[in-house]
């Protein structure tokens, strides 16, 4: 049953497709399912889905049923996650041979889950219960040397016989439930023998051939393998289906190798438990050492570990039930045993045990106040370096706690700053499982707005919410000692509340906020003398096993940095007062965007838009009220000045002939308005009169702060993004080259070759083949010598960039899209891929798309594909970023939320 009722009806859509449920609460993996079998029109649905694309319909209310399993937080990490590489590279699914027989449809139910969020698993299934059950209608015996089964001739057609009829089963399975599903039985595997005089046709894999899978992908199949492998002369040969994903795993790198089977995980054989995870460097020796760790658990064990060893860190290994799928892959607490290589936890004490302090000031620098400058690096670790301090932290700093305990009763946690691709892989669990090991009671302070606060809430005993700051703790029973705790940070300034020596000092009102206020309310607090409720945040995956602590000097294994600390997203709206603006050349299409998007804005007005050739007619487009075009000289920009009318000035203005209005609204009321050029004028001003405006590149606040912008020029916007973060890995000779085609609403609306529609016509137009006014813009910003060839397409809006990027050492596609994501975590308006982005798809959307990551061989250069719409990032929707950060509004105030790349 249930855990609480399905409330509401199933609606059952008329267009065949996924039903949509409104569930009242979160239910099981295994009980979601059910749902999915009892009310999905399998037939009807399959018929109509025609397309080779995820209809994005049924991908949204798939999501919704994901949701129940875990929070939407959850889901949304992990599905970015997991899109974040090639569709090859999500996830190896082994399915033991039991399962087709036994839990089929549950089976083929969870991989419709994923087809119909866009991933596409890579399936390999074993026979080997099927095998056993023929055998033994026919009274043969099945033979076994060291748990491999000979498999002579007559044992080899039955195996080939059994493979087939599964494949098959499973196959129909899905293609019933709408999945599209292709059998690959043969021609992936190519083996020689493993010994033929002992093992008769068994083989021993020697290489992978992925051109069926990768078709298969492509086509938006999902592919369904056999272990059956093949000697170069065409002879079939049996294969360990675990040892067949093995090498699978090996060719394609993916982050997830699930094995599906009936136990669900691994279980302790002392205490009958589930092992939740296994992280190998740290717990690998110690694991072999239980005297329940043998036979074929030990052997399992030993081989993840090899297999691991030829895979990223980022990459883990899941023992998961069927039934638990979705909940192992898509939450935080997880399902079965998650086994990953992780690292070996370090413990530090004194600065001089950080042997490369390099690595310790960029962990660091994730803190806010530190990368921010209200507290400066070097002031911080000269009190560090006078502090009675301990560190954890993973070996290469992924994750860094420092715990300080000068002159106060209960120690603090002074820093937890972890790495977003950390959280996905459970490091922070890992620490603080140790800290608290180390220390029964402990106190820290969080941010509300901190994206992990359900992490710490569940690490704590208590908690209470001041003043945007959450004070959390653990191990504390004494009233008296809770109340002090509290008092402790009521007395930092800013606070309403008045100072007490102790809890029983606090008057009624005061007491009240320390109630447990799970639905609202400043506190999650309870009772002084209880202990925490049970939350309604998520809880993280507990670790299995306890950590022994390692002093160990620092690991030449350094992660990848980022070349720039870019500022903290601006998007609160600090001003809620209306302000003028005014455009000079409003002809253009850049201008004809602005002032749509104005249109919408909640506090911008247009007061004068000036265009000669315009001049008298109504502007378009633009319905606050009614406004007709002027033509303005420079003196009518003085009056406009002298009367205090405008608050920014827009200059969308041809390259070369702003200055003179500019130099005229700087010389009257000493320049009281601000003024953005979306022209190439004062984009190399050395003066630093002018700030160049591409905040997620550059300091925001001096952005914020400035009287004159200079918006990026629409090339150079994209491709600054894409080379930044990669400065540090590009040699000092080396020279990016950037291959760049537009739309013809790039050439402006003045005729020319490069807007003629009909010489466009199947046609590519390259020009400006070197010194382009945005080669000089980009190697400017950059510091760096970049080369650049820009075409005009057919199409009319939307520029794609194919950027090569020399490295100066050897990096893989996942450790540079793993920087992407990292640098543009929290920035809206950038979207990071494993995919190629296409050009078609950013037509009309605000944002830049990051993708493709082609890394060769030698590993020393890398293509990375990105784009952006001329008009709109590259142009409008940039220049109003700029201007609501100027006028102190909501960054993206303005910006159609319905048209952001996400």
């Amino acid at each position: 049953m249930f855990r609480t009722a399905i409330k509401s009806s199933v609606l059952k859509s008329s267009c065949s497709k996924l039903v949509l449920l409104n569930l009242s609460s979160k239910l099981p993996s295994s009980q979601l399912v059910s749902v999915f079998n009892q009310h999905y029109n399998y037939n009807t649905y399959y018929r109509s889905f025609a397309s080779t694309n995820i209809n994005s319909s049924t991908r949204s209310t798939v999501i919704q049923l994901l949701n129940n399993i875990g929070s939407k937080r959850e889901v949304e990490q992990y599905l970015k996650y997991f899109t974040s590489v090639s569709s090859q590279q999500f996830a190896i699914i082994k399915v033991g041979g039991a399962i087709i027989s036994d839990q089929l449809n549950e089976l083929a139910s969870c991989l419709a889950f994923l087809y119909h969020v866009g991933l596409y698993p890579i399936i390999l299934h074993g026979t080997g219960p099927q095998v056993n059950l023929f055998l033994k209608n026919e009274k043969i015996e099945p033979n076994y040397i060291d748990g491999i089964r000979i498999t002579d001739p007559k044992t080899m057609k039955i195996v080939r016989d059994c493979f087939n009829k599964q494949n098959l089963t499973l196959v129909s399975a899905l293609e019933t439930m709408g999945v599209r599903a292709r059998p690959i039985t043969s021609g992936v595997f190519t083996a020689d023998y493993l010994d033929q005089n002992k093992y008769n046709l068994v083989g021993k894999i020697k290489s992978v051939n992925t051109t069926a899978i990768q078709s298969s992908i492509d086509a938006s199949c999902l592919p369904i393998l056999t272990s059956l492998a093949e000697t170069p002369s065409g002879q079939i040969l049996n294969v360990n289906a675990d040892i067949a994903a093995g090498e699978l795993a090996k060719v394609f790198q993916p982050l997830k190798i699930v094995y599906l089977n009936e136990k669900g995980g691994i279980i302790n054989g002392n205490t009958g438990e589930k092992i939740s995870i296994i992280n190998l460097d740290q717990e690998y020796e110690s694991l072999l050492k239980q005297s329940w760790v043998k036979y074929g658990t030990k052997l399992k064990i030993k081989e993840i570990r090899e297999l691991l060893n030829h895979l990223p860190r980022s990459s883990s290994v899941a023992i998961i039930n069927v039934a638990n799928l979705q909940k192992e892959l898509f939450t935080d607490s997880g399902a079965g045993t998650l086994i990953r290589r992780g690292y070996k936890l370090v413990l530090k004490n004194n600065l001089t045990q950080f042997e490369n302090i390099d690595l310790l000031k960029d962990a660091l620098l994730r803190d806010e106040d530190i990368k921010s400058g209200k507290i400066p690096i070097s002031y911080y670790l000269t009190e560090l370096e006078n502090s009675n301090f301990v560190a954890y932290g993973d070996e290469p700093l992924d994750v860094l706690a420092i715990i300080k305990r000068n002159n106060t009763e209960i120690p603090i946690l002074d820093k937890f700053l972890a790495l977003k691709n950390s959280w996905l892989n459970n490091v922070p669990d890992n620490i603080f499982n140790q800290i608290k090991l180390d220390y029964p009671s402990l106190q820290w302070t969080i941010r509300e707005d901190d994206p992990n606060n359900s992490f710490y809430f569940s690490k704590s005993q208590g908690s209470y919410h001041k003043n945007g700051y959450i004070l959390y703790w653990y191990g504390i029973e004494n009233p008296n000692q809770i109340a002090s705790l509290i008092q402790n940070f009521l007395d930092k300034p800013s606070t309403p509340i008045r100072k007490v020596k102790n809890f029983n000092d606090l008057n009624n009102n005061t007491k009240s906020k320390l109630d447990n206020k799970y639905s609202g309310g400043s506190t999650v607090f309870k009772n002084l003398t209880q202990n925490k409720q049970i939350s309604t945040l998520s809880f993280r995956r507990k670790f299995s096993t306890n950590f022994t602590k390692y002093n160990l000097s620092s690991t030449s294994l350094s992660p990848l940095k980022s070349s720039f600390e870019k500022g903290t997203p601006v998007v609160k709206n600090e001003n809620n007062k209306p302000s003028k603006i005014g455009i000079i050349g409003a002809r253009g299409y850049t201008a004809q965007n602005l002032i749509s998007m104005v249109n919408d804005h909640p506090l911008l007005e247009i007061l004068y838009v000036s265009s000669r050739e315009l001049n008298g007619q109504p502007v378009e487009g633009y319905e606050k009220q009614k406004i007709t075009y002027s033509n303005f000289k420079v003196d009518d920009i003085k009056t406009i000045e002298k009367n205090k009318e405008i608050d920014m000035w827009v200059m969308a203005l041809p390259n070369g002939v702003c200055k003179p209005f500019v130099e005229a609204i700087e010389n009257i009321n000493n320049g009281k308005s601000k003024i953005i050029d979306l022209s190439a004028d004062y984009r190399f001003d050395t003066s630093g009169e002018w700030v160049y405006g591409l905040p997620e590149v550059n300091d925001r606040s001096k952005i914020a702060n400035a009287k004159k912008i200079s918006n990026p020029g629409c090339y150079a916007n994209c491709a600054e993004i894409v080379i930044k973060p990669l400065l540090n890995y590009i040699g000092k000779d080396q020279v990016p080259s950037i291959f760049a085609v537009s739309g013809y609403s790039g050439a402006g609306t003045k005729p020319s070759i490069k807007n003629d529609v009909n010489l466009l016509s199947d046609n590519l137009i390259p020009y400006s083949l070197t010194d382009h006014v945005h080669e000089k813009e980009i190697s400017s910003q950059l510091g760096i010598e970049v080369g650049f060839m820009p075409h005009v397409a057919q199409w009319y809006q939307g520029i794609t960039l194919t950027i090569s990027i020399p490295l100066c050492e050897k990096l893989t596609s996942r450790d540079i899209r793993n920087l992407y994501q990292d640098t543009y975590d929290n920035e809206q308006l950038i979207t990071v891929n494993g995919e190629i982005p296409f050009v078609k798809d950013i037509s009309g959307k605000h944002g830049v798309v990051i993708g493709g990551f082609g890394v060769n061989a030698k590993q020393d250069r890398v293509v990375i594909v990105a784009t952006i719409d001329n008009l709109l990032k590259g142009a409008a929707s940039q220049a109003l970023q700029n201007i609501n950060l100027a006028l102190k509004y909501g960054e993206y105030s303005g910006i159609p939320q319905d048209t952001f790349i996400h």
